[in-house]
């Protein structure tokens, strides 16, 4: 009587454990936007055919599946169970009380007969507090997180007309894309700044996903004068240490290795500060020459003014023109075509309107024309178009 009361004990205590399905939180006291380990566990006695789970969705969190379905043979309690877990990352949104489930796990199992029965087993929903984010920033939450900062070239050391590309690139381990902070605006009165397209992208892995945002920028100084970018401050809460840190992209310094070298005193000159000296001198030879003879005939003066606009072979500008053209750098050429229409304007000489236009298309225009922008048929353009404008105002 003994065993037979044993046995029929233990049939009904494996009868009451058959097909349950669970859902299992750690024991935490996550922050908004943390994310939550929730493991779904269901352990069956029956032979299955089918299954079909689906994780409700909610507007209180986030969530992404970290791995496949896994099925496998374990024991509990002395019994042979089928074992089916699915591993979810939660990000709650908000602080306050989070619930999650119920949670309907439908099976098709075989029957006795050979026929096939449905099943629904439900797991009972279970509740997460979430405590604020212990900063007035937008939740960031993470395990690790880092951040590249990578230059073309050095920052405070660029060559005339040069323009910088700087890439930053944030990894944060434990969150998603969305949580990641938005690019921030690097903006200077000095300087010119293009932005590339921003990339995100998240990589599951078992303890986690994996976040990477990559910014880039491409940075022309407006002067020669140099100057420092700030740097730029990420707060975020470590979830392994559970304090709030602040990563860092880091100041710069910023400008033309030739104003360091004049500044120093070293009385060497970079040739295109040569070249610039020799333009300015030219143009100071041209002014006093012209003041020289401003007290002879009008038609003589006229005359000389033509001849000496006509003589400027030498005109440095148009040497840094070509120069940055055969670069293919937008941006110094940009400065350049400034430069040289500026010397114009400066001695008295046409300038075509809208001679910087097709530059300015390629360099701004979101969506450029079907023609490609070639930087030599562009300075060719401009230089023939400065004797055409010439040519028309001699002959009237």
């Amino acid at each position: 009587m003994i065993r037979l009361a044993l046995l029929f004990f233990l049939i009904i205590v494996g009868c009451a454990r058959a097909e349950t399905l669970r859902v299992l939180v750690p024991d935490s006291h996550p922050v908004a936007g943390e994310m939550v380990g929730v493991t779904i566990r269901g352990e069956y006695t029956q032979r299955i055919a089918l299954e079909t789970l689906t994780f409700p969705g909610s507007d209180d969190y986030d969530w992404v599946q970290l791995a496949r379905d896994s099925w496998r043979d374990e024991r509990v309690d002395g019994r042979t169970m089928k074992v089916f877990e699915r591993r979810i990352a939660l990000f709650p949104r908000s602080s306050g009380t989070l619930t999650v489930g119920p949670l309907v796990h439908h099976l098709t199992i075989a029957g006795r007969n050979g026929g096939r029965e449905v099943l629904d087993v439900r797991a009972e929903p279970v509740t997460i507090q979430v405590a604020p984010f212990p900063a007035a920033s937008a939740p960031l939450a993470a395990r690790m997180l880092t951040v590249e900062d990578q230059l073309s070239v050095p920052p405070g050391e660029l060559r005339d007309g040069e323009t910088l590309i700087r890439r930053v690139t944030l990894r944060a381990a434990g969150t998603l894309a969305h949580f990641m902070p938005p690019r921030p605006e690097i903006r200077q009165p000095w300087l010119v700044s293009f932005t590339a397209p921003e990339a995100r992208g998240t990589k599951l892995a078992p303890e986690g996903p994996v976040t990477t945002v990559i910014w880039e920028w491409h940075l022309h100084p407006k002067t020669g004068e140099p100057g420092v970018l700030p740097p730029v401050a990420i707060p975020w809460f470590d979830t392994v240490s559970r304090q709030m840190k602040t990563a860092e992209i880091p100041a710069i310094p910023f400008g033309y290795a030739s104003f360091a070298a004049n500044r120093t005193g070293s009385g060497e000159f970079p040739a295109s500060e040569v070249a610039t000296a020799a333009g300015v001198f030219s143009a100071g030879l041209v002014t006093g020459l012209l003041a020289i003879f401003s007290a002879a005939t009008l038609r003589r003066g006229r005359e000389l003014k033509q001849v000496l606009k006509r003589s400027l072979l030498l005109d440095p500008s148009r040497k840094a023109l070509r120069a940055a053209a055969r670069q293919d750098d937008l941006m110094a050429l940009r400065s350049a075509t400034e430069d040289y229409l500026l010397r114009r304007r400066t001695l008295g000489l046409p300038v075509a309107e809208g001679a910087t236009a097709d530059l300015d298309r390629a360099i701004y225009a979101a969506h450029p024309g079907s023609q490609p922008f070639d930087p030599g048929s562009f300075v060719r353009d401009l230089l023939r178009r400065k004797r055409r404008r010439s040519s028309k105002q001699t002959i009237s």
